[in-house]
């Protein structure tokens, strides 16, 4: 996920995707645990995005703060 997709989205459909991505998280860390997950670089690259995701609606929610 890019981040200008990212950028693009509402905030809506940001908490949105930030609890979309938490379960696929945790469906990723069960397949690791009962060893049917066959990459596991694929929990590395969700929880960067769940980060970016974060990252991008705290700057929107500090950008508010300062305009206010």
């Amino acid at each position: 996920m890019k981040t200008k997709e990212i950028r693009q989205m509402s905030s809506e459909e940001l908490g949105k995707k930030v609890v979309e991505l938490k379960s696929e998280l945790f469906n990723l860390r069960f397949q690791l645990a009962t060893g049917q997950l066959d990459n596991p670089s694929n929990i590395k690259a969700v929880k960067k995005d769940i980060a970016r995701v974060k990252t991008i609606l705290r700057e929107r929610e500090l950008n508010l703060g300062r305009e206010a």
